[in-house]
């Protein structure tokens, strides 16, 4: 197979499980086969499959069912009778005298046919406690498939950072464009502002210049009505002077 799955403690998966999700499961276990991926339900005991599933079921590894009650004898009964019997061996009973490291074993052969069951001794894990040597690294990473391909490292760009460019650039451009939107108004404010420009007297000035008339002419309002007022007063009391003496002289 080029894919398999590994369903560990399968009874969790069937419990008070719906027909429908059951029908899936057995197409799904129908279908796949022909490409390649294989599926394997690992549990306590086969009836916690479904028998529509687990006809699906080619290959089976069955360890030891410790037979109790009669429920548990009823269990190792219908697991021996999964499997194509061997004339060497009694199934039901291998498969309560199957020790630790041992199992009951049958497969699909070449044309589909499952095989007669084995009583067979599982190969523990081959493996090491402590880490390897630098040479037995190297060795390992030389007879690799994919040596030389992922020697180099490579700081490829994130995502988080082609995000972050793309909001940096957008921000930019706002700011930029505001920028070119207040440019026009800052020569009309200095012209405001200005003064004189040549011979000509800018606007704030013209405008201090007729408040500075409108002040001139005010002035001058009041100052001829001053004199206007004084003028009739002396003239007055000149009059009332010049008659008083005549007729005192009478």
């Amino acid at each position: 197979p080029k894919l398999v799955f590994f369903f560990d403690e399968a009874h969790l998966l069937f419990d008070d499980a719906p027909k429908a999700l059951t029908d899936k499961v057995e197409q799904v276990a129908r279908l796949i086969r022909s490409k390649g991926v294989s599926v394997f339900f690992i549990t306590q005991s086969p009836d916690d499959v479904p028998q529509d599933i687990l006809g699906q079921m080619g290959n089976r590894f069955q360890h030891a069912l410790r037979a109790f009650t009669p429920r548990d004898q009823k269990a190792v009964r219908a697991a021996a009778e999964t499997f194509r019997p061997n004339p060497a061996f009694d199934t039901e009973d291998a498969i309560r005298d199957v020790g630790v490291g041992e199992a009951l074993v049958s497969t699909l052969v070449n044309k589909g046919e499952p095989s007669m069951v084995q009583r067979v001794l599982i190969r523990p894990p081959s493996s090491q406690l402590g880490p390897i040597s630098i040479a037995e690294r190297g060795a390992i990473m030389a007879a690799s498939p994919v040596a030389g391909i992922y020697d180099t490292t490579v700081d490829r760009k994130s995502a988080f950072e082609a995000l972050a460019k793309r909001a940096k650039d957008a921000a930019d451009a706002v700011a930029k464009s505001e920028e070119e939107a207040a440019e026009p108004d800052a020569p009309r404010e200095f012209n405001t502002a200005r003064r004189y420009s040549g011979n000509t007297v800018s606007k704030s000035n013209s405008t201090r210049a007729n408040s500075s008339r409108r002040s001139d002419s005010a002035s001058d309002a009041f100052m001829k009505s001053m004199a206007r007022s004084v003028g009739t007063r002396a003239g007055s009391a000149l009059v009332r002077g010049i008659l008083g003496s005549l007729f005192k002289s009478r």
